[in-house]
């Protein structure tokens, strides 16, 4: 039985992840260069050494500013978010995990600064009764401590906990806590392989969540 829902944040309740896609493809081509998705892939969802810039100099083939770049980039990343909404459905989500008194945590590898900022922005942020970060654990996903300390903190056993998910370190971190996971991927995810998850919807706005609940009962899923 679910007692409880857990969210991914980044590109699951709030699209970062494919405004911060665009935003670098544009600048790369304002270099006459490309960040491939494949390898920008490998970060989504976790804490990676990745540096879009310095990849950026190898294939151009020469340094480049890197302060000067990523204020540009940090400025034209936050004047597009500003801007934003939730995904479609995740409010009525939350309303209906509400009505139907499951607990609610998030569990998220950005800081907790970017995710409470963003939540109190969107008028999110007191639908969850546990928020868990990168300033929370020593490792991010795809290791399951974040999803473990959520249920932890949301006083439920992993197994009675749904994560929904739009990466696939997000989803191997659920499944490695022993947690039901749907995947909801974004325009930068949707090609990622995610495993043996329990459903995967194209939008939360495809199927109300007490129908998705009752899927979710009959077909546990292994790691």
């Amino acid at each position: 039985m679910i007692n409880g829902i857990i969210f991914d944040f980044d590109g699951l309740i709030f699209d970062t992840e494919t405004h911060q896609y665009q935003l670098l493809q544009e600048m790369f081509a304002e270099y006459n260069s490309e960040l491939p998705l494949g390898m920008w892939q490998n970060e989504v969802g976790t804490d990676g050494s990745f540096s879009p810039f310095h990849y950026m100099e190898q294939q151009i083939g020469k340094p480049v500013e890197h302060e000067l770049l990523n204020k540009q980039y940090k400025e034209r990343f936050l004047s597009v978010l500003s801007k934003e909404k939730p995904r479609d459905g995740v409010v009525e989500y939350l309303e209906t995990a509400k009505e139907m008194d499951l607990r609610i945590g998030l569990a998220s590898s950005s800081s907790y600064r970017w995710v409470s900022g963003h939540l109190k922005r969107l008028d999110l942020y007191d639908y969850f009764q546990c928020i868990r970060t990168s300033d929370h654990v020593e490792k991010v996903k795809p290791d399951p401590a974040l999803y473990l300390q959520a249920a932890e903190h949301l006083d439920l056993a992993p197994e009675t906990c749904l994560v929904f998910e739009d990466s696939a370190h997000g989803a191997t971190a659920a499944k490695r806590a022993g947690m039901s996971c749907v995947v909801v991927p974004n325009k930068i995810t949707s090609t990622m392989n995610f495993g043996h998850v329990e459903h995967r919807l194209d939008s939360m706005a495809d199927m109300p969540l007490k129908d998705l609940l009752d899927f979710v009962a009959t077909v546990k899923v292994k790691q």
